[in-house]
């Protein structure tokens, strides 16, 4: 499909565990992504990586938000050009039409991007950052373009009507408009149920707006490998 940022594109096997995106980029048009991202690309094309925001924003993605110092970027240099580009990880990927709205991205989210769209690092409020699970800092999309998202596991869209709350696991929480209301609870009433539930703290979220999910839990997933190979 041809999106409003001018470039054709298509996630492939997005209906499973293991997308891929393919992009169609004309002569001396870019986009970036996640480093070793790229899966194959056109002899037209050059890869190279680059400081999204200089080395001040590297910085922050690989200290404050655990991400990756650099970026790769891919450029259709000498003519048009395709490239196929896929996650570490098990998951899917999905599209989000950037129309000038901020997204927060949780960290492992942000996939790729086309020009136009700008990633920085953004502190949250304190209480969510250190007791979310996620960590105080957080990815923010902004501008536009194109903005994927990589999901651990299938990727699920929750459209939040205006004036109705709903709950959301901070481990599934993948990405969410800077504007919309959202604020830290305990899971249950008490904090004893919290804990034993095994949820603790949750995020409450009050439309309008557009939170995307995922299916599975990385943090749980990870817990359940440590299990079955425990250190010596």
């Amino acid at each position: 499909m041809e999106s409003a940022a001018g470039i054709n594109y298509e996630i492939l096997y997005g209906d499973g565990a293991f997308a891929m995106l393919r992009v169609l980029l004309r002569r001396g048009m870019s986009i970036k992504a996640q480093s070793d991202a790229m899966v194959t690309m056109d002899t037209t094309m050059e890869v190279e990586g680059k400081l999204e925001g200089g080395i001040l924003g590297g910085l922050g993605r690989l200290l404050l938000s655990n991400e990756n110092f650099f970026f790769q970027t891919i450029t259709a240099v000498t003519g048009d050009g395709e490239t196929v580009l896929a996650p570490a990880f098990p998951g899917s990927v999905l599209d989000l039409e950037m129309d000038g709205t901020p997204y927060y991205v949780q960290k492992g989210g942000f996939f790729a991007a086309t020009e136009g769209v700008t990633i920085s690092t953004k502190m949250q409020n304190l209480a969510k950052g250190l007791f979310g699970g996620g960590g105080l800092f957080v990815l923010e999309a902004s501008g536009h373009g194109i903005l994927f998202v990589e999901t651990f596991g299938a990727v699920h869209v929750v459209d939040i009507p205006a004036g109705k709350d709903i709950i959301i696991d901070n481990n599934h929480l993948v990405a969410w408009p800077k504007d919309i209301q959202y604020n830290l609870q305990k899971a249950s009433k008490g904090w004893l149920s919290s804990v034993t539930s095994g949820e603790m703290l949750v995020f409450r979220f009050k439309g309008p707006g557009r939170v995307l999910i995922q299916s599975r839990n990385n943090i749980g997933f990870s817990q359940w490998i440590g299990a079955m190979f425990p250190s010596k």
